[in-house]
């Protein structure tokens, strides 16, 4: 909010105002309206491997992050930029492979990684789109420079709460809306809709899009069915559909309906218990054939999961250069690769004060910030980095930005991050903001609702 030089940032100037004038009861008031709002929503994420009831509120944080109109405007045409890259390398090295072929990524980075289908070798998807929906994660680092931490390209989730932060701050703050020109959200259900039905295999006036579930008990199950519910399309399970003729149906009390196009919400690996994972319930027999056929669209592709893979993700920018002749607008945060034997050294030795990560690793799981660990744990996790040095990452710990965040001990500074989502179909569709996540420890770096995070209202101002 406030610039390193002192003085409130333009974008904050109308906040500022509200802030001071505003007392700690006032605000905690608001906040236990909000926690209600949710509860009455059913608003909840799972924590799996936890005793007891898993469900939560994520914890939401009643003070809007502020973005310029200035600034949004250059990360909206990064984004753009880094997703078209994205899905040229996707539809690349599932064709002609020439990235490979011209040294620019190392082939069996690509080749051997767990997360590459051979199952997509050839095989051509409508306007050559493989991510329809991405969440790039980014961090603003210093006074105005936003990096890229993470690229989130298989099954993104957290788009319910940027949607449904903004109506809860609607109801809370109706005052506050009026006096600022605030980008709307809303319209992301209709867009995603447009993406979907945009990318089906046949042209037809309303080709029928479903959202495929793996069920009630995934951890994002309540994102499946409010997005479903908001484009006023079928929430389905593997067992709603089948295959008949080298077409998917969807069982429904009128009798069969054919489906175009599949927004799936389900691993890889459970997809297709005749093409993959044999002992998966939660998918469609056969449906791996209909998608080689042409006869049915996935949204996000099958194999996408090679393009957020973190041992990847430091050859985006290179990507941006050989797909698109650009130099990348949007930079990567720098990342040392533990499988190159320098970079391996420097981290090991460096270990105190970098975060690592695991390549294949989300939700804050299977990560070590170092400055934040202990010696013990620096060391227990030394030794998984020596045994599997392929699968770790690491990153300096930056000095990422802060937002006034209300909390016990009233408005203080917290880390943030934030997750705009950018949809690819008939033409790149971006909502303005996206989910701000908010680390609400005092001093901790890590924002995942799965690990202590919460959530804000992410304001773009109108010019």
């Amino acid at each position: 909010m406030t610039r390193e030089g002192g003085g409130t940032r333009p974008a904050y100037s109308g906040l500022e105002d509200w802030l001071t004038s505003t007392d700690g009861d006032a605000f905690e008031m608001k906040r236990r309206e909000a926690d209600l709002l949710f509860r009455r929503l059913g608003i909840t994420f799972a924590v799996y491997g936890e005793g007891g009831d898993p469900e939560r509120l994520i914890p939401f944080d009643v003070i809007p992050r502020v973005l310029s109109a200035d600034e949004w405007r250059r990360m909206e045409t990064g984004l753009v930029q880094r997703v078209r890259a994205l899905n040229a390398f996707l539809s690349d090295i599932y064709h002609g492979q020439e990235i490979l072929r011209a040294g620019k990524i190392p082939a069996e980075l690509v080749l051997t990684n767990d997360q590459y289908a051979p199952e997509m070798q050839g095989l051509d998807l409508p306007g050559a789109v493989y991510t329809h929906i991405a969440g790039i994660d980014m961090v603003r680092v210093g006074e105005d420079e936003f990096y890229v931490l993470e690229d989130n390209v298989r099954t993104p989730s957290g788009v319910s709460y940027m949607l449904e932060n903004r109506e809860v701050m609607m109801r809370l703050f109706p005052d506050l809306f009026g006096e600022h020109k605030i980008e709307p959200v809303d319209r992301y259900p209709e867009e995603l809709l447009m993406t979907l039905r945009s990318v089906s295999p046949y042209a037809r006036d309303e080709p029928t899009a479903v959202v495929l579930t793996p069920g009630r008990y995934n951890s994002a199950y309540f994102e499946h069915a409010f997005l479903a519910d908001e484009m006023g399309v079928e929430l389905v399970e593997g067992q709603d559909l089948f295959v008949h003729d080298e077409f998917v149906y969807m069982r429904t009390p009128q009798g069969r309906r054919r489906v175009d196009v599949i927004y799936r919400r389900i691993d890889d690996a459970f997809l297709d218990p005749l093409a993959f994972n044999p002992d998966s319930a939660l998918g469609v027999p056969g449906l791996l054939s209909v998608y080689r056929a042409g006869n049915v669209n996935l949204a996000n592709a099958i194999g996408t999961g090679i393009a957020d893979d973190k041992a990847i993700y430091v050859y985006v920018p290179e990507m941006v250069r050989f797909y698109l002749g650009e130099e990348p607008i949007l930079r990567n945060v720098p990342t040392y690769s533990c499988r190159d034997s320098d970079d391996c050294r420097y981290v090991l030795d460096k270990l105190d004060e970098l975060v690592v990560k695991e390549t294949h690793g989300s939700g804050g799981y299977g990560m070590l910030v170092g400055p934040a660990s202990t010696k013990d744990e620096c060391a227990a996790y030394a030794e998984r980095i020596k045994a599997n040095p392929d699968q770790f990452i690491a990153q300096p710990t930056l000095a990422l930005s802060t937002c006034p965040t209300f909390v016990e001990n009233g408005i203080a500074p917290r880390h943030v991050d934030l997750r705009p989502f950018v949809l690819s179909g008939d033409k790149v569709r971006v909502v303005p903001g996206g989910l701000t996540r908010v680390a609400l420890r005092e001093g901790s770096l890590v924002v995942n609702s799965s690990q202590g995070g919460g959530t804000k209202d992410t304001w773009v101002l109108g010019t």
